[in-house]
């Protein structure tokens, strides 16, 4: 296996559990996103492809990495998106340390309790964000709000794909302190239904998730280009139905993705949540009686 192709899921961005480059983002934004997205995507893909060994795996993101630098015909991916960051002037820094976390998936399988587990979020998810805010011109000190919603993102997805994780790829992110805290093992990922130790760990998990959600919150309101403080928006609402839904549905034996009408409804939940605090804080601002009012 020495291509690309020959890892690739066939998974896109609009297969995503969130918006990827959506029509909230300026059009001419989204080409950078979208190229970003298949460097990403195709190093997840390596990372979690189900026969290929550790060293062919570690192999091919050494190529996605060089083709990153600028390395001819290394990858199509990794060249694609290095050309675009330089003609954007924008920094490889954050394709790198995606990297990192795709070589961690290659390498290790466990996680020994949430601080493990937020320090891989810092490589596996913050990265997207802080990419999205450098392609905007957003300012660094929005990293900390955009790692809490990236973090929880991640460990959304890490809880729904929980059991499938476990089964095909032996990985499992629940840390391993709340397994040992209950009296499970690991193996317990490959029950058809969770029993109730492990649906507590879970939603313990989700609680915990919620409270990133609850510090990213402010993430939006404070993001100076429009429409992705919409995209932004969008995406809370998504996070906060889902990892609520964790706290109470099991992903071994239950649905927790949304339907289609579900997302729709509560994406433009969320849009609607940033317009309504954004013309509230201009209206403010234009009403010099509300000045320094509570």
């Amino acid at each position: 296996m020495t291509e690309t192709t020959d890892f690739a899921s066939g998974k896109g961005h609009r297969d995503e559990n969130f918006p990827v480059a959506s029509r909230l983002v300026r059009a001419e934004l989204r080409p950078a996103i979208l190229a970003f997205y298949r460097f990403a995507r195709a190093a997840d893909d390596v990372a979690d492809h189900e026969t290929a060994d550790a060293a062919q795996k570690l192999a091919q993101l050494d190529r996605l990495e060089a083709g990153l630098r600028g390395e001819p015909g290394a990858s199509p991916e990794g060249n694609a998106l290095h050309a675009s960051l330089k003609a954007r002037g924008l920094t490889d820094r954050h394709a790198l340390d995606l990297l990192v976390a795709f070589r961690r998936d290659v390498t290790q399988r466990r996680y020994a309790d949430w601080a493990e587990l937020m320090d891989y979020c810092r490589y596996s998810a913050a990265p997207v964000g802080r990419f999205v805010l450098d392609l905007h011109g957003e300012p660094p000190n929005l990293w900390p709000l955009n790692d809490s919603l990236c973090a929880a993102l991640q460990v959304i997805n890490h809880l729904q794909d929980c059991a499938k994780d476990y089964r095909t790829l032996d990985r499992a992110y629940i840390p391993l302190d709340a397994f040992a805290a209950r009296g499970l093992t690991v193996a317990s990922l490959s029950d058809r239904q969770a029993v109730p130790p492990l649906r507590d760990a879970i939603s313990a998990l989700a609680q915990r998730t919620v409270g990133l959600l609850h510090q990213s919150r402010p993430f939006a309101e404070r993001i100076a280009d429009r429409r992705l403080a919409l995209e932004v928006g969008v995406i809370q609402a998504l996070a906060e139905d889902l990892a609520l839904r964790l706290t109470r549905r099991d992903p071994l034996s239950q649905r927790v993705h949304h339907h289609a009408v579900e997302a729709f409804a509560l994406a433009l939940r969320g849009a609607l949540g940033v317009m309504g605090k954004r013309f509230g804080r201009i209206f403010r601002a234009n009403q010099p009686g509300l000045h320094g009012s509570s």
